[in-house]
This record gives structure tokens, C-alpha cells and sequence, in this order.
């Protein structure tokens, strides 16, 4: 997946805010990463690039529920049972909330739900869509999955303590007094940024691991979800396109596709040498059956010494000794009448004919339809056709092949 991912400040957006972001040319490397105004943004180059808008920690809030039996995560009045469901929950008044359900959410259990400031993230996408870049799909820095693990990130005036796992993604100023809040273990695994790793360190009592924004994000946008749900969505057919390109961009660019493209190489290669093949010899075959014609056309009649159609050659030549022996042939009208008065029914006078370049017209036929068919029938077994129009009856010799 090639993707431009955007990290939202949780600033309100003007026309100097610089946005940090990440590009990645086949979504497991990072390419580059920065920060730019909305306008200055890279703008991912590759069929199927999309952008990917990461939302922060500190403007979004995890609550857990129970849908009631019978909703769905396609239900229209969706919104109206999360409002309703969180009217308890939430400081703010739930119309200025936008609400998200986590990937593939089932009414069979509890379910977690995002909650963010609308406005902000309308804003932050307007000014993203306004430079170019329309995100399309809004994924959470942190979500409630996985093991726990305690992060501390941010600058050293301001840096934050996220606990995230699948028991919730907890946000709180790093400082001993907030560790205790986080309610997470003692040995729970600590990751940091570079700028406030010392500052973790002495609150955490360990030594992080440590790990740059952008490498966080990059595994962000590698998870199933996507916030944009409710008024943030897409259609159904751009999102069905959308995903068609960015999996036929990873199948055409992606290192972990690599095998693959070469197999489909190589089959393509062995086809197309085998047809090759299948076709050289297909043709030395028909060759040999040419020359075996020609070969029979010369020895046969040796006063034919140039061959351009042996099969033409060769029924002019028996037509030419046919004649000249007296010998009759199925073109001939005596032998096209006697199969006629073979297969015809009896007492069936004949009004009038007329025989011209290998074709019998005769009038005065009268057959019915059976009779018809089975003349027909009769003549074709003989190697003629029979047409029969009215009282007037058209045979002739069939080709051969």
C-alpha cells in the first residue's frame, strides 16, 4: 500500500498549521517523513496511493457498549443508538461528537466506540481536501487492541503517557502522579520517542524502547480501521474502487508481492513458449500433409509440373480423365438422377428440369414436408443436398472439405 499518512494536530487548523507526516511506497517502509503545510504536502505518486488522516490520542475518547439486539453497524438509526448509549458517558453534548464502531462489528457483544470532536475533524479534513490531499480513510494513533503497552511521546514541554491494549487507550500528562491512573503493571513493556525517552525513563523507572512518531503511524495505517464512518464516509462504489486500486498497486509494486509477480512471469514465459511450440509443429504438419498432396498430384499426373492448388489440380485433372475415358461422375446428371430415383417415393413424375453447372432443378416434386425431410435424408447419405421450394426441387453434389 503506497499512502501519504497525515498526522492531525490536535490544534485547531489555520492557514500556518504544519502538518507531521509519513510517506511509505509500499506500506511497511518508510520512505520520508516531515512536516508541511497542507499545501506543501508530497503527494504519493503511485497508482492506488491513498492518504491515510491519523487521529491523536488526546483528542479522542474509548468507551465500550452493548448494541441492542438487531443493530448493526449498517443500521440507519446507528447514530441515534450510540447517542443514546453514551448519553451518560460523554462530557460533551453527544450532536457535537462523531462517533466511529470498531472493524467489524458484531451486536453479539460488547463493542468499543471512538468519540471525537467533530468539528475538528471536519476542519482538519476540509483543509487536507482544499490542499489535494483527501484522506481517505481516518485511523486512530492508538486503538484498544493487543497486549498492553505503556507509550510516552510528544515534546519535553508538553510530553504524554498513552496506556494502550485491548482493556482501552488511556491518555494522561507524563508524570508520576499519572502513572498510577493508567492502571497498568509494572512490567508492562514502555516505548518512546527519542525527545522524551529520559524524561519516561525517570517516571517509568526503565529503560524504553525507542521508537520515532512516524514508525507509529506507518503501523497505524496498517490496521482495519477507519473512523470515517456516519457524515465522514464514502460511498460504497468510490471505497470499493478506492480499495481495487490501492490492491492492484500493491500487487504490481509491494516487496511482499515480489514472489508472486515473478511466478506469473515465468507461467507467462512458459505459456507463451509452449504455444510457441504447440504452433511450429501444428505447422510442420500441415506442411507435410501439403507435400504429401503435391507429392501425390506429380506422380500421379506427371504432366502436371507446376503445383499452386493440389487439390484443384487434382479434380481438374480426374474431371479432364473422366471425360476422355467416358466414366461418369456424383456431378453428372445421370448418376444425380438415379440417386433421386432412389430416394424419391414412387410415381413421382417430373414436370420439367433443368441441370446446369452441377445443379438439378426439377419441377413437378410435389413432397410434403415429411417427404421432404426424408429425400433430403436419403441424398445427403449420398453426398448431395436437396432444397425443395414450392413443386420445384434444387440438388446438388455437397463439397467436400
Amino acid at each position: 500500500m503506497s499512502a501519504l499518512i497525515v498526522h492531525l494536530p490536535p490544534q485547531p487548523v489555520s492557514a500556518s498549521t504544519e502538518f507531521e507526516y509519513a510517506l511509505t511506497v509500499d506500506g511497511s517502509t518508510l520512505q520520508s517523513h516531515g512536516s508541511a503545510q497542507a499545501a506543501l504536502l508530497p503527494a504519493p505518486t503511485r497508482a492506488g496511493a491513498e492518504v491515510v488522516a491519523v487521529v491523536p490520542p488526546e483528542v479522542i475518547s474509548w468507551h465500550r457498549v452493548e448494541l441492542p439486539k438487531g443493530t448493526t453497524a449498517a443500521s440507519p438509526r446507528l447514530r441515534n443508538v450510540l447517542e443514546g448509549l453514551l448519553e451518560d458517558q460523554l462530557l460533551d453534548d453527544p450532536e457535537s461528537l462523531h462517533f466511529a464502531l470498531q472493524p467489524q462489528a458484531r451486536a453479539t457483544g460488547p463493542v468499543w466506540v471512538a468519540a471525537c470532536d467533530r468539528a475538528w475533524l471536519r476542519s482538519m479534513l476540509q483543509a487536507l481536501e482544499a490542499a489535494g490531499r483527501p484522506a481517505a480513510r481516518i485511523v486512530p494513533e492508538f486503538a484498544p487492541e493487543g497486549d498492553p503497552v505503556v507509550f510516552a511521546l510528544g515534546e519535553p514541554q508538553h510530553p504524554l503517557l498513552v496506556a494502550s491494549g485491548s482493556a482501552g487507550v488511556t491518555a494522561l500528562p507524563l508524570s508520576s502522579q499519572a502513572l498510577p491512573l493508567l492502571g497498568v503493571a509494572a512490567d508492562t513493556p514502555c516505548v518512546a520517542e527519542p525527545a522524551v525517552a529520559e524524561l519516561a525513563e525517570q517516571v517509568l523507572h526503565r529503560r524504553p524502547v525507542l521508537q520515532q512518531a512516524p514508525q507509529r503511524w506507518l503501523r497505524s495505517a496498517q490496521t482495519d480501521w477507519d473512523l470515517a464512518q456516519f457524515d465522514f464516509s464514502s460511498s460504497g462504489r468510490a471505497r470499493a474502487f478506492k480499495k481495487l486500486g490501492t490492491a492492484w498497486a500493491d500487487l504490481l509494486a509491494a516487496p511482499q508481492w515480489r514472489p508472486a509477480r515473478w511466478g506469473v512471469l515465468l507461467l507467462v514465459a512458459i505459456n507463451v513458449v509452449g504455444l510457441n511450440a504447440w504452433a511450429w509443429r501444428e505447422r510442420s504438419a500441415l506442411e507435410a500433409k501439403r507435400e504429401a498432396a503435391r507429392r501425390t498430384l506429380t506422380q500421379t499426373f506427371p504432366q502436371v509440373k507446376v503445383v499452386v492448388d493440389a487439390p484443384a489440380q487434382m479434380e481438374k485433372e480426374v474431371a479432364a480423365l473422366r471425360q476422355v475415358t467416358g466414366a461418369t461422375s456424383g456431378r453428372d446428371l445421370e448418376a444425380m438422377l438415379a440417386a433421386l430415383s432412389a430416394a424419391s417415393p414412387p410415381q413421382r413424375p417430373i414436370a420439367g428440369l433443368d441441370f446446369s453447372g452441377g445443379e438439378l432443378r426439377l419441377k413437378g416434386l410435389a413432397y410434403n414436408a415429411g417427404e421432404a425431410r426424408s429425400v433430403a435424408a436419403a441424398l445427403k447419405g449420398q453426398g448431395y443436398s436437396l432444397a425443395v421450394q414450392g413443386e420445384t426441387a434444387v440438388m446438388a453434389q455437397e463439397a467436400t472439405p
